[in-house]
């Protein structure tokens, strides 16, 4: 898929979009049973957009998906009610208006807090009433990029036994992420995101944390859709280590690897171009592991067989190792062309 997907000629239709995803996920976030790290109220990507999974409200439970194929917001309920209305122009106030009233219709409970998160200098939803556009092919576009990414993510996931989140979209910085964990405790996270408590930040960050993840662009200077990479806190070497590919870059201000989209996008194999970035990002953390712990978790991801079209595990070590391909190697890498 990887389509192309430049930032700043979507970029108000993006600012819109993330903002009605917190109205969205202010909702979740207000029904949801706390889950650690805030994983209970992120988003899970859909073939045609996201989705909060089940939201514990009446009538039993309710889902909402913002359907970014036909441009719509669905709601349903338990029981068989549903209902939407179109993305398209309008304002956040207008969307956070008819959001409610969805929930309403649906016999959920249409109550939660009002201000965005993560955002500086904000304006609560119901009085922003600055008129905003909707690009409907360009958010076609993000949507196969995040679908893309997932892919990525998902195979990266599978390289660790231990504590792993799920692929999830965040809808306070808007980006599609995965963590690791090493299972020791961290040092109190210092906080200071805007307008997001400093609590919320140190227990998502309670303990070692090891994260790749995907956004559409708008962070500091990065005006550019990329992957990033980063560990909290940050071992010793990191911003000095050499990682894959060669397009991937330490980004002082943000403190994490970036590695461009375009960068990705445009090579031969998009999706193992993407994971060497992740995985290799991630040998100060193994590495700090094995120095004080003497023990090591697995480092690669699993790749599905050949019969899947696919790359093998095999292939991949061979890749990573910069080694000639076993015959083998060169065999099942032929079925996946």
């Amino acid at each position: 898929m990887w389509p192309e997907i430049p930032y700043p000629p979507w970029q108000e239709t993006c600012r819109a979009v993330h903002l009605y995803s917190q109205v969205i996920g202010k909702y979740r976030l207000a029904r949801t049973p706390w889950l650690n790290h805030s994983w209970h109220a992120t988003f899970y990507i859909r073939p045609d957009g996201l989705t909060t999974g089940m939201v514990p409200d009446r009538p039993g439970g309710i889902e909402i998906r913002m359907d970014l194929v036909r441009h719509r917001i669905w709601g349903a309920a338990a029981g068989g009610r549903s209902a939407s209305f179109p993305l398209e122009p309008m304002t956040v106030a207008e969307f956070h208006s008819r959001f409610l009233a969805l929930v309403s219709f649906l016999g959920g409970a249409p109550e939660f807090d009002d201000t965005p998160n993560e955002l500086p200098d904000v304006v609560p939803f119901p009085e922003d009433h600055a008129p905003r556009p909707y690009d409907a092919p360009a958010t076609e576009r993000f949507l196969g990029a995040l679908i893309s990414a997932h892919e990525v993510f998902s195979l990266f996931r599978t390289g660790f036994l231990g504590k792993a989140s799920p692929v999830h979209l965040f809808w306070g910085a808007f980006d599609l992420a995965v963590t690791r964990f090493s299972g020791r405790t961290a040092p109190p996270h210092p906080g200071g995101i805007p307008n997001l408590p400093d609590e919320v930040t140190r227990e998502a960050y309670s303990h070692e944390v090891s994260s790749a993840g995907f956004w559409p662009g708008g962070a500091a200077d990065v005006d550019y859709p990329a992957f990033y990479s980063y560990a909290y806190p940050e071992p010793e070497g990191f911003a000095e280590a050499r990682v894959e590919p060669d397009a991937a870059f330490y980004h002082g201000d943000l403190g994490e690897f970036v590695l461009p989209y375009d960068a990705v996008r445009t090579s031969a194999d998009p999706r193992t171009r993407a994971a060497p970035c992740c995985i290799s990002s991630r040998r100060p953390t193994r590495q700090r592991r094995i120095r004080e712990t003497g023990t090591e978790m697995p480092l690669n991801a699993r790749w599905p067989n050949a019969a899947t079209r696919a790359p093998s595990n095999r292939h991949w070590l061979c890749a990573r190792r910069n080694a000639k391909p076993t015959p083998e190697c060169r065999s099942r890498h032929a079925l996946a062309a």
